[in-house]
């Protein structure tokens, strides 16, 4: 009965502690609110001088470089391997045979086709001859000349087959992955043979931001930096700007970047765009917190310090750069501008300058 006693105390003590504390804020509230209407209160504000600064566009950005050119080389034909030309590591050219495969079955193939074509050939002459006389018909002539046009196809098809015997290489680049072996079988549906890479170019793949994406543009010429090859020097060329921004709000672009002679870089190293801008003329800035609500509002409070009151100004916002503002028009050099404390400004209110 005592605990419960007890609990009932403290209870209505923390109760009336609560209610106290909230009349007293409340009184105080009232208290200063009253002093802010008869003119007699100041907000409490931070406030920011207008400057003309010169604008640094410079900027880095950090990427992995990737091959400009990567393929998975895969069989078209089905049959043996025979024989293999190049090893990984190898350099290999456009058009060079890598492999072979067991043309025996496809040759077969090859010239039962240049056969059928052949007959179909002497079948239309005998054709066209005997319509000349009368002995048939235009649709049987026409019959017989589709199916030599057709043999010719079929003829077509198995000499592309016997040339795709010899596996030529698409691309001039080096073998990375190797993934036959003499004497395995490769099917008509895609075995993977070879996967090849060509780093005689590659691509810088680099996030900048909106600020920065603003003053790219495709063809710009970008210094590269490899922090493997301290000394030397290589050179890109902006190929790719997204028109959409990612996830995390920045702007995926590519760079192609030339290797030197001994292809010193090699896809999957990491690499550093250099990107330099002209100098620019100096300009307008003011604290990107200093605008109403948001920079899209393109209104900002000022100080005018003869009154000791801030006053509403409309502006025109031009670029954002980084915290910063450039303003196009609406404020001059050596204003004051307030940067913290809007939310209770209105136009005439008197304000006290918190340093």
């Amino acid at each position: 009965m005592k605990r419960v006693i007890t609990i009932i105390i403290v209870v209505v003590v923390a109760l009336g502690a609560i209610a106290y504390v909230l009349s007293n804020n409340k009184k105080k509230n009232e208290e200063k609110t009253a002093f802010i209407a008869k003119g007699g209160g100041a907000v409490a504000v931070r406030v920011a001088t207008v400057e003309k600064k010169v604008v640094d566009m410079d900027f880095v950005a950090n990427g992995n470089f990737a091959p400009k050119q990567e393929l998975n080389f895969l069989s078209e034909n089905a049959g043996r391997v025979t024989a293999i030309n190049v090893d990984e590591g190898d350099h290999v050219s456009k058009g060079q045979v890598l492999a072979r495969i067991d043309a025996e079955i496809i040759n077969t193939d090859r010239e039962t086709a240049q056969a059928s074509y052949e007959n179909a050939k002497r079948d239309e002459a005998r054709y066209q001859s005997s319509y000349e006389t009368g002995g048939v018909t235009q649709q049987q002539l026409d019959q017989a000349k589709l199916a030599t046009r057709n043999a010719k196809l079929r003829l077509q098809a198995s000499q592309r087959k016997v040339s795709d015997a010899n596996i030529k290489s698409p691309i001039n680049g080096i073998v990375n992955k190797r993934y036959i072996e003499v004497g395995a079988f490769v099917t008509a549906q895609g075995t993977q043979l070879f996967e090849l890479v060509d780093v005689s170019k590659l691509k810088l793949k680099v996030n900048v931001n909106e600020s920065q994406v603003a003053s790219l543009k495709t063809g710009d010429n970008i210094a590269i930096k490899s922090t493997i090859f301290p000394d030397e020097k290589f050179s890109g060329k902006v190929t790719f700007i997204a028109p959409k921004a990612d996830a995390t709000l920045n702007f995926p672009i590519e760079i192609e970047v030339t290797n030197n002679t001994k292809n010193s870089l090699r896809a999957g190293m990491y690499g550093t765009a250099v990107f330099n801008f002209p100098k620019q003329a100096p300009s307008i800035l003011i604290p990107r917190t200093s605008f109403v609500g948001s920079v899209s509002s393109n209104q900002v409070f000022v100080y005018d310090r003869a009154a000791n009151v801030a006053k509403v100004r409309n502006v025109v916002a031009g670029r954002i750069l980084g915290d910063n503002v450039e303003i196009v028009d609406g404020l001059k050099e050596g204003e004051t501008v307030i940067t913290s404390g809007q939310i209770n400004l209105a136009e005439g209110t008197p304000v006290s300058i918190v340093k």
